[in-house]
């Protein structure tokens, strides 16, 4: 009888654990053709920190994004939420920084609409860029939200959730906010992209870090197709002097030891850090920086407030709730199996 409770109450933790599946945020999927957003998963909880730069040290498992967020995307999130596009969410140099690759705004305020732009064809699957810090954390809120398509940025979709903005679009303001406990979805902090991006816990020799994110202490190169240790940077040459900017996981043959890609070119990645109380943390180089940008020692920052050209984001998230159904699953079964076995 009462191992019978036990199941019961087993079974019930595991249908309030599966229903809390189905209500998180999804993951979107992008129309045939486009990358979807994506996440791995960066265990190891407790590493110890690089010893140079004493940065990588994560108590936690967590989830990175595989790849940066992709025009494609943020497309997606700005129509959702941007029809006034109170916090200026779009950058109007996302239509011009590059010729073959851009972001269009038509319509008038209330009523605006986006497109992905640009003759390249692979334009969707490229990294977003001109992306301030401010518009990272409002598209971690609109994930954490579900996705919300009410065509307005207020406290439902862009301003709370894994951040409290609350309207912040000044330095200042933004340089305030940090990460809400219980986030979902957040931009990650600089331990957390550092060690998704550098550290091995199957490095030969022992678990540490590379000096670069292709799981390598030599300099990628930067043609394609990849031959391995490649990425999107300068070397003599651009990689794409057309299009500038590579399709996210171009690079398919040079992951991160965690299967992360372009951690390491294509563009730079916001994280949380906070540099001096005035701008946030950068990390990873961009297509037009030299290999001394990739490598593990460099940081680079920049006003919150501000976008560029050579600037994109990746998100991070916590781990899926569905892990805890499994756990449960196993209880149970090994619960049922001591049972007939008594």
């Amino acid at each position: 009888m009462f191992g019978k409770a036990i199941v019961r109450g087993l079974l019930a933790v595991a249908m309030v654990a599966s229903c809390a599946v189905v209500a998180r945020a999804d993951v979107f999927k992008m129309t045939g053709g486009q990358t979807s957003l994506q996440f791995v998963t960066v265990g190891n909880p407790g590493n110890a920190a690089d010893p140079p730069t004493g940065y990588g040290s994560v108590a936690n498992t967590y989830q990175m994004g595989k790849y940066d967020v992709t025009v494609g995307q943020y497309v997606q999130f700005l129509n959702a939420v941007a029809k006034t596009d109170t916090y200026g969410l779009y950058n109007s140099d996302m239509a011009t920084d590059y010729q073959t690759i851009g972001i269009t705004q038509s319509g008038s305020s209330g009523s605006y609409s986006y497109a992905v732009s640009g003759s390249y064809g692979q334009a969707a699957n490229c990294p977003v860029f001109d992306v301030s810090w401010g518009d990272a954390a409002r598209f971690s809120n609109w994930l954490q939200n579900g996705q919300p398509t009410s065509g307005v940025e207020n406290a439902g979709t862009t301003e709370n959730g894994a951040y409290t903005l609350n309207g912040a679009i000044s330095n200042s303001a933004l340089m305030a906010v940090t990460r809400n406990a219980g986030a979902t979805y957040f931009i990650p902090s600089e331990d957390e992209w550092y060690k998704a991006a550098y550290y091995d816990p199957n490095k030969p020799g022992g678990a540490g870090y590379w000096l670069y994110p292709t799981k390598s202490n030599t300099a990628p190169g930067n043609t394609l197709p990849d031959a391995g240790n490649s990425a999107n940077y300068f070397v003599a040459e651009f990689t794409d002097s057309t299009d500038y900017l590579t399709p996210v996981g171009e690079f398919s043959n040079s992951p991160g030891a965690y299967g992360t890609f372009d951690m390491g070119g294509d563009i730079c990645q916001w994280n949380e850090g906070n540099i001096a109380g005035s701008s946030r943390g950068l990390r990873g180089g961009s297509w037009c920086d030299d290999s001394y940008i990739l490598v593990s020692s460099h940081r680079n920052d920049l006003n919150p407030v501000y976008g560029s050209l050579g600037v994109g984001f990746r998100v991070a998230s916590v781990p899926e709730p569905a892990s805890l159904v499994m756990v449960v699953s196993g209880a149970i079964a090994a619960l049922v199996w001591w049972r007939r076995c008594k």
